[in-house]
This record gives C-alpha cells, structure tokens and sequence, in this order.
C-alpha cells in the first residue's frame, strides 16, 4: 500500500543519529520491555530487522544483546540512513538494500528476524510472515509489530491524518486476526498483544488547518509530554485494542514452513 518513493521521501527528512533509549521513551520502553523478555540471549547471536532503516532498533539490540544486526530495507534513501547511523552510533551493522519477496536475497538466515511497522502496509500479511520465515534459522524467534489504528486512535487519525490511513490495512493490526498467518506457518506464540498503553505520539502529523485540527494538535503534544513522566508508568500497562499504540507479537515456529498457505483471511 507504500513504494519505494514514498520511503525515500520518508527517510530523507530524518535527522540521525537515531537510537532507541528507554530513558527518552515510556513507549519505547514498553515495546522493548517485551523484546527484552522473549528474544533470545547468548553469544553468537544475529538479528534481522526487515524495513529496518535507519536502524535504532537494531542500535538498541546491539547495545542490549550484543547480537550482530542486519537491516533490509527496499528503499534507497532508507539504506542510505541506516548505513550513515550505524557509522555515527559507532558499531558494525550490516545494510542490504533488497526486495523481501526475492528469492535470491544475499542474506542468511538469522536467529531473530523482526518487523517493526511493516506488516500493515499490505493487503495480504501471509506473503510477509512468510518472506520473514524464510530469513529464519529453524528454532529461531520471530517478531512482528505495527502502530495500532482501531478504536479512538482511527477516530483521533481520521480528524488529523485521514491521508495516514489510506497507506495501512487496519485489518492487520488487530491481532485476533493473526491466527490465520499463525495457524498457516505452525506458529507458537510467546507474546500477542497490545502494549505502551495511549500514545499520542501516533498523530504527529496534522494535514488540515482549522482551528479544530491546531487545537487538538496541541493538545496531544501537552498529553505526550505528561504521558511520558515516570510517574506514568502505571498506565503503559493498562492496553487495549481500543486505545493502546502498538500490537505486538513475538514467535517460535512448531513446524518448518509448508510448500503452500492458505489465502489469509486478513483483508
């Protein structure tokens, strides 16, 4: 529902460096909170991040892990971010510029292979599931995130960024759904939910300018701001579909992937 020049437009305005520090981010904190629970620890360890550009989850996994990481990223300028952030964080990170379906990727597979909002920009999510499988060591862990719209967060999108909506399946972000893509592949789920509780960091963009939209606008900016004190914290754990920021799901695969799958019922 994207190409790659909307991403290269996307990533040419980001300011680097970029890293993920919990410190910064209550939100943050939540979503690596889990990654910290069920990825993997040891030594030896490889990540994969597809549509990894520019790489500060990946930052946060070197520092935290010390696994060796790998962004792919389809999109030129996303690459071309990454490579200049990793050089900047000041540690080696592999940048592959390359199509998740090809077949002939240079790219072996990885202990952890994730997705951190790319899962619901197709119509179909079982290709995807399926190219990050293919990425994946047998016993690996596999992680697949996205932004939660539904509930008051599709209300609050639809009066600031209705053209936001039109790049996403908000089918994919509710996370009932997702058994179509676990049943097809045999996968066992360690975590499925929702995490980071409100977030009003989701409408950082506002298309329209009347009075309204300006007025919400600043209202949200003020709630991120209380919302991100420490004192806080509680209510990052009170989620739901209705409100919370992020769906979130990290698994292992009971069997290798079959030959054929299933049409998912997502859409």
């Amino acid at each position: 529902m994207t190409d790659d020049e909307y991403w290269d437009e996307y990533w040419s305005s980001l300011t680097l460096p970029a890293e993920i520090k919990k410190s910064r981010s209550l939100f943050a904190a939540a979503l690596t909170d889990v990654l910290d629970q069920y990825f993997p620890r040891g030594s030896g360890l490889a990540a994969l991040e597809i549509g990894g550009a520019p790489g500060q989850y990946l930052a946060y996994l070197h520092r935290m892990f010390g696994y060796a990481v790998t962004a792919l990223d389809s999109s030129a300028a996303g690459c071309e971010k990454a490579r200049a952030n990793f050089e900047l964080l000041g540690f080696p990170g592999t940048v592959v510029e390359g199509d998740m379906f090809s077949s002939d990727l240079p790219v072996p597979r990885h202990d952890v292979v994730y997705s951190l909002g790319l899962i619901e920009h197709f119509v179909d999510p079982v290709p995807v599931v399926e190219a990050h499988l293919r990425l994946l060591k047998p016993g690996g862990v596999l992680g697949l995130g996205c932004p939660n719209y539904l509930g008051i967060n599709g209300v609050l999108l639809r009066r600031l960024s209705p053209g936001l909506l039109t790049t996403v399946n908000l089918a994919t972000m509710d996370v009932d759904g997702w058994r179509s893509f676990e049943h097809a592949f045999g996968l066992e789920a360690l975590f499925k939910g929702y995490v980071g509780g409100f977030e009003p960091g989701l409408f950082w963009r506002r298309e329209g300018d009347r009075a309204v939209d300006r007025g919400l606008g600043l209202a949200l900016r003020l709630l991120r701001r209380a919302l991100n004190h420490q004192s806080t914290r509680a209510l990052r754990r009170a989620n739901s579909r209705l409100w919370s920021g992020y769906a979130l799901g990290i698994y292992t695969q009971r069997a290798p992937s079959p030959a054929s799958v299933p049409a998912s019922r997502i859409s």
